[in-house]
């Protein structure tokens, strides 16, 4: 059974307005309950609002250009679902902000409806006081005059029953018990008009504020519906953001199902195929290998160029060019250190300071460079002649050779 604003704030007595100041502390305490949801909307479309502009943002700076095939297309659904969530948040704050609207325009449309109910009620209160007043002051002046015509009729009394009393002194006791009674009679008139003025305006006092209790309770059962229908929206509003939010997952999901890992990687062979097949391994090759023009494939290195110029040696002829050197009395003085060495491979001169050898020749190595070039004597001539291309001959060899000379050609 639904209770009425009307028939339970009343005051306890004639003064007491403690019932209506109830009714308008709840209306008070209703603005600020309107105001507080107000806050708590604005404060949440903010929120959505920043968020919604966090996810666009982020979707725009994500990079993802070097990916390619079917995950490159995922990562971009992700990123347009991104912005695509972050701009339904922006919607969403849109319409929360709307809810706001619509909360303060009923709360100053029911701000001016009180306040006009408040205007018409304190009219009549404060003629009600007053006369009131007035009641109260014509009831102790009736109260007042009657006491005094009690007591004037009661001397009267007491004097016809005197017999030694005179008829002058009669005469003005009865003169004042009329006269007490006449203000009595005139105080009753006074008093009775003040209540019955009382009684009438109270009377619209009471229609008036029992037609302003059920406005006010009309109001305040319309605070608490829109306020409730607001935060039911409201509710609603974030429900369907959480669908359409996971409607954007899952269309990520669903192109994330299509992501093939081969065929990502099948594309990727295809765009920046190189070889079908692994280099050829680097093979041992000769220092000695003849090149394509016939020649020794040489090692460019700087050699060392050991050449003792200006020394003749005894014993061998004089070179008339200058590829060659003679060995001096004084090179023999010093011990120039000799070893025998026989060709293993022809070897060509290419520049001033070599010599060339054939295959089965002896040479006299008094130089050995740590580049790989020696220098060699034979017949009287020397240069520089590849390391490799000899080889060390044993002390019965050397005597050998030195012996038969016609197993050491001259080239």
């Amino acid at each position: 059974m639904a209770l009425l604003f009307c028939d339970s704030f009343w005051g306890t007595d004639f003064t007491d307005q403690s019932g209506y100041e109830a009714i308008l502390q709840r209306l008070q305490d209703g603005r600020h309950m309107c105001k507080d949801v107000e806050e708590l909307l604005k404060m949440r479309a903010l929120a959505e609002e920043k968020y919604g502009r966090d996810l666009v943002a982020i979707a725009r700076k994500a990079e993802g250009q070097t990916e390619i095939g079917t995950l490159k297309a995922s990562f971009d659904k992700f990123k347009e679902e991104i912005e695509k969530t972050g701009n339904l948040h922006i919607q969403l704050s849109e319409r929360i902000k709307e809810e706001v609207l619509k909360i303060e325009v009923f709360r100053e449309h029911q701000r001016e409806q009180r306040k006009k109910l408040e205007e018409i009620i304190e009219k009549l209160q404060k003629p009600k006081m007053v006369l009131h007043k007035k009641t109260m002051e014509s009831k102790r002046l009736y109260e007042q005059r009657c006491k005094e015509a009690d007591e004037s009729e009661q001397a009267l009394g007491k004097k016809t029953n005197v017999n030694t009393s005179t008829h002058r002194q009669s005469e003005k006791v009865m003169n004042r018990a009329r006269l007490c009674r006449q203000a009595a009679n005139l105080a009753e008139k006074q008093y009775r008009w003040n209540v019955d003025q009382l009684a009438k305006t109270c009377q619209d006092w009471e229609s008036t504020y029992r037609s302003a209790c059920e406005v006010f309770q009309q109001q305040e059962s319309e605070r608490i519906n829109i306020l409730r229908c607001v935060l039911w929206e409201h509710c609603n509003l974030l429900s369907k953001q959480c669908v359409q939010d996971d409607d954007c997952y899952e269309e990520v999901r669903k192109i994330l199902e299509q992501c093939d890992i081969v065929a990502d990687n099948n594309n990727f062979i295809k765009m920046k195929k190189t070889s079908s097949h692994p280099p050829a391994p680097i093979e041992f090759q000769c220092y000695s290998d003849a090149d394509t023009n016939g020649g020794v494939r040489r090692i460019e290195t700087n050699r060392l160029s050991v050449v003792l110029s200006g020394m003749s040696f005894s014993g061998f002829p004089e070179a008339g060019n200058n590829s060659g050197a003679k060995y001096t009395p004084d090179q023999q003085r010093i011990g120039v250190t000799e070893e025998k060495y026989m060709v293993l491979y022809e070897f060509k001169a290419q520049e001033d300071d070599e010599l060339s050898i054939s295959k089965g020749q002896v040479v006299t190595i008094t130089e050995k460079g740590e580049d790989g070039w020696w220098k060699a004597w034979c017949n009287g001539v020397s240069g520089l002649v590849p390391g490799t291309y000899l080889t060390k001959m044993s002390p019965n060899s050397s005597r050998l050779a030195a012996a038969h000379p016609e197993h050491n050609p001259i080239k």
